[in-house]
């Protein structure tokens, strides 16, 4: 008898355990798969699996989950709201980013030039090299460590359960505008230059009706296009800098609402 009451102990405790185990893996799971560089599909499925069931194994004994079994539904429906909403939080920048390079494509006239990129779709060239650049900078300031430490602090501050689904969307909608103010701050050097080239190529047409402006404002577009990316490297490092620097922030503050 003392036996079996032991050995039921142990299942008891045991199952538990796994309770627990599921649902950080749910939202590390999600979490890992949105982070920037590391959950891109350009690394094996493996390694993200891997690092998300590794940081589940690691906060199971020490994170405590208190569920009952008709509130099973609603608590993973919050659990996958706050993985997302943390995910998109620090994966915005490296949208915006892509956004801008086709707005820079469009400009200078090489929208056509397009590869398949496995994350966003069809992207364009300056695309993917910012986003190069992008991931370089991340990595070169270790936000990836950062954004760890805040996500497992999250199951101390915002335990499951205890998540308030209405003051999520107000901060995720806010999201939006930030995301255009990001790329348009990135692109907006080679707009401004390009858009001044157009005045005044518009201005050559106007004195010279007879000259072939087509061949003239197209590979002089392409040449300042060039040219005031590579002017304009230090606005992109500092605002992609600043950006990166303020995820941390921007994650305790998602967390901070929907802690409520």
């Amino acid at each position: 008898m003392i036996i079996n009451g032991i050995l039921t102990e142990n299942i008891s405790a045991f199952s538990g355990y796994i309770v627990n185990f599921l649902f950080i893996l749910l939202r590390a799971g999600i979490f890992v798969a949105l982070m920037p560089v590391i959950g891109e599909k350009k690394f094996p499925g493996q390694f993200r699996m891997g690092l998300a069931v590794f940081i589940a194994l690691l906060l199971t004994p020490v994170v405590h989950f208190e569920i009952r079994e008709n509130q099973i539904p609603l608590l993973v429906l919050k659990e996958i709201l706050i993985a997302t909403s943390l995910g998109l939080t620090v994966r915005l920048v490296f949208m915006a980013i892509n956004v801008s390079g086709h707005y820079i494509s469009h400009t200078v006239g090489m929208s056509m030039a397009r590869v398949f990129n496995p994350e966003m779709g069809q992207s364009t060239v300056i695309s993917e090299v910012y986003g190069i650049m992008a991931m370089l900078l991340f990595l070169a300031m270790n936000a990836h460590h950062d954004l760890i430490i805040v996500f497992v602090k999250s199951f101390e501050l915002l335990p499951a359960g205890q998540i308030n689904i209405a003051a999520i969307v107000p901060v995720m909608m806010s999201m939006g505008s930030k995301f255009f103010i990001i790329s348009m701050k990135i692109a907006a050097p080679v707009i401004v230059g390009l858009l001044i080239s157009h005045l005044l190529t518009g201005f050559l047409y106007k004195a010279a009706p007879q000259m072939n402006i087509f061949f003239i404002a197209w590979p002089l577009n392409l040449f300042l296009g060039f040219l005031l990316m590579l002017l304009s490297l230090p606005v992109f490092e500092h605002v992609v800098g600043i950006n990166f620097s303020d995820m941390r922030n921007e994650m305790i503050k998602v967390i901070s609402f929907a802690k409520g």
